[in-house]
Order: C-alpha cells, then sequence, then structure tokens
C-alpha cells in the first residue's frame, strides 16, 4: 500500500515545508522586497485563508473531472504559486502568490486524503489517511529548521526553490500513476458545506478548530515560552521534540486506528494534548518540557487523521468535502490561535502563561470529541452521521 500512495505522501511533504517555511526566513524576506515584518507575516496570512476557502469550494468540483486530473491541477497551482514566489520582485506579487499556493494546498490536501483512503482496504483506511498526515507532519517538521538552513547558506529565494522542487517531482509521480487512481465521489455534486448539515460533521468540524487553535496556534509560541521559563538555550531541542513527536505520532497511529477504530483514540489523543500543556504551564524542568513536548506533537498530529476516520468510515460518498472543511477548519485554528496568542500577549499575559490559556479551546476539544467518539462506536454509527445526544 505504502509504495502506491508515495506521490500523494511527497505531495503532502510539499504543503507542509510550505505552510510554514517562511517562518525562519521572514527577515531575510522583509529585507530583500524592502518592506516590514508584518507585510511579510501577512503572507502566511494569506496562504491560511486561501487553504481554507479552497479546499471546500475547490475539491468537489475539480475532482469531477477525474481524481488524476483534480491532483494535477492542485499540484500546478500550488507550484506556479510558490514559484512565482521564489521570484517575486516585491511585496505585492509576493502576497499574490501566496493566495496561488494556498489555494492549490487546499484543494491538494483534501484530494489527496480521500484519494488515499479510497486506494485502501477498509481495514487499511486509518494507515492510509495517516499517510498523508504523516507527510504533512514530516514537511512541518523540516519546514523551518530546513528553511533556516539553506536561507543563511544561499538565501530565501533558495528556500522556496526546494519547495517548488518537491512540488514537481511529487506532480510527475502523480501523472505517472494519474490513471491508476480511482474516481472520488464528489460529494454529491453540492456545495461541500452541505456537508455540515450532519451533526457529527459540524461537531467535528469545530472540534479541529478548536485543536488548530490549542495545538498549532501555541506552538507559534513555543520559543517564548521556554525563554520565559527560563529555557531558553533548550528551544532548537523542544522544536525538535515536537516535530519528532509529532512524524510519530502520525506515522504510528494508523495501525491503532485500524484495529480499535477511532471511537477510543478520540477519547485519549485530546486529552494527552491538554496534559501535556498542563504540565507545560505548569513546569520548569528542561526533561519534563521535552517529554511534554513530544507528547503534544504526537497527539495533535494524530488527532487529524482519527478524526477524519470517525468522520468518514461510514460516509465514503462524502470523504472529499468532509476532509475539505476539517483540514480548512485546522489551518483556520491555527492562524486564530496564533492571533489570540499575540492579542494575550499585547494585553500583558506572560508567554509562560499561554499553556494555561490553551487549555480551554482544548477542554472545549474534548468535549466535542468524547461525542463523536459515543457516536461512532460499534452499533452506533448510522449513514446519516447523525451525533448522539453527548455531542449536541
Amino acid at each position: 500500500m505504502i509504495r502506491r500512495l508515495w506521490p500523494l505522501v511527497l505531495a503532502a511533504v510539499a504543503l507542509g515545508i510550505d505552510a510554514y517555511v517562511l517562518a525562519g526566513v521572514l527577515p531575510q524576506i522583509a529585507a530583500s522586497l524592502t518592506t516590514t515584518l508584518a507585510m511579510i507575516g501577512l503572507g502566511v496570512t494569506a496562504f491560511t485563508a486561501a487553504y481554507a476557502i479552497s479546499g471546500p469550494f475547490l475539491s468537489g468540483r475539480l475532482s469531477r473531472g477525474g481524481t488524476g486530473r483534480a491532483l494535477l491541477l492542485a499540484l500546478g497551482l500550488f507550484n506556479l504559486g510558490n514559484l512565482i514566489t521564489t521570484l517575486a520582485p516585491g511585496i505585492e506579487i509576493f502576497l499574490g502568490a501566496r493566495i496561488l499556493a494556498g489555494a492549490g494546498a487546499g484543494v491538494l490536501t483534501a484530494v489527496a486524503t480521500a484519494t488515499a483512503a479510497a486506494m485502501a482496504a477498509d481495514h487499511e483506511r486509518g494507515r492510509a489517511m495517516s499517510l498523508v498526515t504523516f507527510g504533512l507532519s514530516t514537511g512541518t517538521v523540516a519546514g523551518v529548521p530546513l528553511g533556516m538552513l539553506i536561507g543563511h547558506a544561499a538565501g530565501w529565494r533558495w528556500t522556496m526553490g526546494l519547495v517548488v522542487v518537491i512540488g514537481l517531482v511529487s506532480m510527475i509521480a502523480v501523472a505517472v500513476r494519474g490513471r491508476t487512481l480511482p474516481l472520488l465521489d464528489a460529494g454529491g455534486g453540492g456545495s461541500a458545506f452541505a456537508a455540515l448539515r450532519s451533526g457529527r460533521t459540524a461537531v467535528g468540524v469545530l472540534a479541529a478548530f478548536l485543536l488548530g487553535v490549542a495545538s498549532l496556534g501555541l506552538y507559534t509560541y513555543l520559543l517564548p515560552m521556554a525563554e520565559d521559563r527560563g529555557l531558553g538555550a533548550w528551544g532548537f531541542a523542544l522544536v525538535w521534540a515536537w516535530g519528532i513527536g509529532g512524524v510519530a505520532g502520525s506515522a504510528l497511529i494508523g495501525r491503532p486506528l485500524d484495529r480499535w477504530g477511532p471511537a477510543p483514540l478520540l477519547t485519549v489523543l485530546p486529552l494527552l494534548l491538554a496534559a501535556a500543556f498542563a504540565v507545560v504551564w505548569a513546569a520548569a524542568s528542561p526533561p519534563v518540557w521535552l517529554l511534554a513536548a513530544a507528547v503534544w506533537g504526537a497527539s495533535g498530529w494524530a488527532v487529524v487523521p482519527t478524526l477524519q476516520q470517525a468522520l468518514t468510515a461510514d460516509r465514503s460518498d462524502r470523504a472529499m468535502p468532509i476532509i475539505a472543511l476539517q483540514m480548512a477548519a485546522m489551518y483556520l485554528g491555527s492562524a486564530v490561535g496564533a492571533a489570540l496568542g499575540g492579542a494575550l500577549l499585547t494585553a500583558g499575559t506572560r508567554p509562560g502563561d499561554l499553556p494555561g490559556w490553551a487549555l480551554v479551546p482544548a477542554v472545549l476539544a474534548i468535549a466535542l470529541a468524547g461525542g463523536i467518539a459515543l457516536a461512532v462506536r460499534p452499533g452506533r454509527m448510522n449513514p446519516a452521521g447523525a451525533v448522539c445526544r453527548a455531542a449536541s
């Protein structure tokens, strides 16, 4: 199965790198384009906004012409946006290019994940979905340090060039395998937002948003948090602990997901995430922080395919719009979480206290995930996807 899915995983790696690679070279880009850090930071916002809009709106429409065609169009738009970013002479073209790349990424995530699930047998769907998440997490983990190394050695444009090269390789691989990819159900031809009429989907999308706010939003401030706790010298190690945990969590969650189903994992993973926040908030010991950061990364990324499985297992005909909505909500949550963290710091909150604030959306997500877990227990699944009363 893995050999059949590797073009999709490689595309997800490129996407994961692109989503966070700018963070390590923001000052270089600002100096090169003679603008401010804030303006370059808008590029991250532009990418995220385009990602969130394009997935739900365009993935179904593009997939009607064939799965391979949809993936190639998404990769083409993604690569074009990154190529223009690489060559951008000024801030206006730079921001427009980030919108193009984000639009391609939003479609790519939804179609690639739904394709991976459709290519796998029922007892392997969890592993198939987790492989795409593994690509995303690997790219995210590698993005910032790779971007910094290449940027400092050769300039930020070569950093973006790396993303273009990986994207082109995955595009070639998809083109070669395009005829063997299964046809995807576009979700009945209607708007992806029609999937929200299902109570379980609506609750799952809200849970994804809250988990994005808590996990990815807080990750933005990992280094200031460590500095505030007197652990500034451990910052690089903490970033890697979070990243290694994320890669391990997304790589290993597939088999438990296929064996036990999503219900027990939907209960355990958000609890582990909240526990990691509580430990980071209360402790100031380097070993404890390293362990907590690894658990934070592992549970935060492992919950992504778990939630996908819970929301789509009995509704394969709606898999693509549901995944598009879930991933859009998660990335929007990441942006909102980062903005809320910035607002709290501006209001006088110490960076070390941000994990305490992150517990609020994390606890809310635990409640919602618990309701979904009750709804997807064996014998409780139904095609309509209604959430049991506990999630209401």
